[in-house]
């Protein structure tokens, strides 16, 4: 009996003399893993991308362009995706409070569904960077695409490709910051060319937008049925342009063309097509912004502090200058001078994270 005691003493003590040897082992683990958050104290930050909706390839690019830069950085996006629900946005917000997110980007959304919840991460301290939102929270940097600049443009091209005489359908809807900026482009535009009027005017962002705007465009096309009842669209949405481009097209409409804002890899196909009405749109790499938003995110975990406005600068593609063969926006900048690749955002402190000095 005693034998068998002794027996299991010192096997007892051997484990514990086991787990004993393991112990150092996994302190040396967690000195280096200090030691390295030491040298990156930006390490491992949690990003909550927040969005109002999640529509269509250009909220894909934009999303990836998040990702990316937030990954360079060694930080991790989650996607809240709010489906157009601003009442759901609002909670998101508080949800991305409540789960100890590091950094809050807005992506759209009013100041009744956001003020609340972004006081409240200010107020806790983390950041907050804001993309063609409503918001006026101090201690928040609100991004812009320049959006009365892109309006402008796309209908300067509008009335010179129709000298001075159109009658056009506008694709619009209320209720998104960036659109009302929009709007005051263009009705500044119609009271300055008297000889462009305006037919029709509609619009509404649902979870089909295009599908829905090529619906109404194509009722309005039977509305209009003769050569120069309709000179042009302008679509101050991609989602928009999209609908009213297959709508012109399927009517055999040759005789329409269409001018947007945004640009993505989709647009860009539709636009190099030989037989699409779509020739010109004003836009800003949409994987550039999401970029630049997480790069001012940075700043703000880094120093605590970035501009409250912030103004991204526009480019405008015309079909013509587009090369015959198809290419994707990775590529626009070979033939559109100021696409893509945007400095915005960065300091030399954030380049040297991204190259992990």
């Amino acid at each position: 009996m005693k034998k068998n005691i002794w027996k299991s003493s010192m096997a007892l003590i051997f484990i514990l003399m086991l787990l004993a040897g393991c112990q150092p082992h996994v302190g040396k683990q967690t000195a280096a893993d200090s030691k390295a958050s030491d040298k990156n104290p930006l390490a491992n930050k949690k990003v909550a991308l927040i969005m109002q909706q999640n529509l269509g390839t250009f909220s894909a690019q934009y999303i990836d362009g998040v990702k990316e830069q937030a990954a360079k950085f060694g930080g991790k996006v989650t996607v809240f995706t709010s489906d157009g629900d601003l009442a759901k946005m609002s909670s998101n917000v508080d949800a991305a409070i409540n789960q100890g997110f590091d950094a809050i980007l807005i992506d759209h959304g009013t100041k009744e569904a956001l003020t609340a919840g972004v006081k409240k991460a200010i107020d806790k301290k983390i950041p907050v960077i804001a993309f063609d939102a409503e918001v006026s929270v101090p201690g928040v940097t609100v991004l812009e695409q320049g959006d009365q600049q892109m309006a402008e443009a796309t209908l300067e091209k509008l009335a010179k490709d129709s000298g001075g005489k159109a009658n056009i359908v506008k694709i619009w809807v209320a209720g998104f910051a960036p659109m009302e900026r929009r709007q005051i482009a263009y009705k500044d535009f119609l009271a300055k060319n008297t000889g462009i009027k305006e037919v029709s005017a509609f619009g509404a962002a649902t979870q089909n937008t295009a599908l829905d705007t090529q619906s109404q465009m194509e009722a309005i096309l039977k509305q209009y049925p003769k050569k120069g009842q309709i000179t042009a669209v302008w679509a101050s949405w991609d989602e928009f342009a999209k609908g009213a481009v297959r709508a012109i097209k399927q009517a055999g409409r040759t005789d329409i063309k269409v001018y947007g804002i945004d640009m993505s890899d989709e647009d860009l196909q539709m636009i190099q097509d030989k037989n699409s009405p779509w020739v010109a749109s004003a836009a800003v790499d949409p994987k550039d912004i999401g970029r630049i938003q997480v790069r001012y995110a940075y700043q703000k975990l880094s120093s605590g502090s970035a501009p409250d406005k912030v103004k991204l600068n526009p480019v405008f593609v015309t079909k013509e200058e587009l090369p015959a063969e198809q290419i994707t926006t990775a590529e626009l900048n070979k033939y559109v001078k100021g696409w893509g690749h945007s400095e915005q955002g960065y300091t030399e402190k954030l380049k040297d994270l991204e190259n992990g000095k």
